[in-house]
């Protein structure tokens, strides 16, 4: 009898453990599959808002877009050239702040959106130039929201003003800010005063489109996280994503018999750019665990230092 009952538990033990194994493989490609449509979405949103509003009518848009276009339109230098030429020093520098996978996805997406251009003809849908500003940059806003969803940017200034905020201590906000001013300063100086001015409600229009597409998450997430299984999370936020953290004991208020769980609480801060990853992981975890996110506009000291990614 006690040789049976050994059987039983380690034939119970092996199928937990295929199961776990299967579980994390299907959810490892449901996120493949999540994060490619979400890009690819996003790649042609952000091609229809170029060629079909922003382009016919030399408007531009900020951050590394807006560069490609002004130096498109003063130069005659195709975009989809640009689009690529501009974003590898953004795309090194993410390779540095964010991680490798980042890089790999932000670089794919950047290289689709180049391709989609030089290869796909979208129809000038309008010349008004309200129009132009507002939905030229709505379909740009998508995209570049719809690939942050994915995993990737099809821009990749924020990784420098993420940068910026570690080396000189300045708010996310203020260095995008900043580069736009002198991007849109530019442009009136190279174009003309309205055109940077419909450009400038271009990228209102963009940012606010990309903004609602991540529901709202600002530069750094709060995470909160109660799970059965807060060790094996712990391990992968400080090994897989480089983060630091904060645990806490807690008690479920709710509990059958007067009786109440008790749990290690996990508390971490991500920038936005990771917020897919984090979710993939836990699933492969537990997909039972409860998880809170809320916007933080930016943080000081801490583990915020994205370190390097051996994967």
């Amino acid at each position: 009898m006690p040789e049976r009952k050994k059987k039983g538990h380690d034939f119970a033990s092996n199928l937990g453990f295929y199961w776990k194994k299967s579980r994390r493989f299907r959810v490892g490609i449901f996120s493949i599959v999540h994060d490619v449509l979400f890009i690819i979405a996003g790649i042609f949103s952000a091609a229809f808002g170029l060629e079909s509003f922003l382009l016919p009518n030399s408007f531009i848009d900020g951050g590394a877009t807006g560069i490609s276009l002004l130096i498109s339109e003063i130069f005659s230098v195709p975009l989809y050239f640009l689009i690529i030429l501009v974003n590898i020093p953004f795309i090194l520098l993410g390779f540095k702040v964010v991680g490798k996978q980042f890089a790999i996805k932000a670089s794919l997406a950047i290289i689709g959106l180049a391709v989609v251009l030089a290869t796909v003809s979208f129809p000038e849908v309008t010349d008004d130039k309200l129009l132009v500003a507002v939905f030229g940059g709505f379909f740009l806003g998508a995209g570049i929201g719809l690939s942050i969803r994915g995993g990737g940017v099809l821009d990749g200034t924020e990784v420098l003003a993420i940068y910026l905020s570690r080396k000189i201590r300045t708010k996310i906000g203020d260095n995008i800010i900043a580069i736009n001013v002198l991007i849109f300063l530019a442009a009136a100086y190279f174009l003309s005063l309205e055109t940077a001015l419909y450009s400038m409600l271009t990228y209102l229009s963009a940012s606010k489109t990309l903004d609602f597409v991540v529901d709202g998450i600002e530069e750094y997430t709060g995470v909160t996280i109660i799970s059965v299984r807060s060790e094996e999370i712990r391990l992968m936020i400080t090994e897989k994503l480089g983060r630091g953290l904060t645990i806490y004991k807690g008690k479920g208020g709710y509990g059958k018999n007067g009786v109440h769980n008790e749990y290690d609480i996990i508390y971490s801060v991500i920038t936005r750019l990771e917020i897919s990853k984090l979710n993939t992981e836990i699933e492969k975890i537990d997909p039972n665990a409860f998880v809170i996110m809320n916007s933080i506009n930016d943080t000081k000291g801490g583990m915020i230092k994205k370190r390097a990614l051996n994967h």
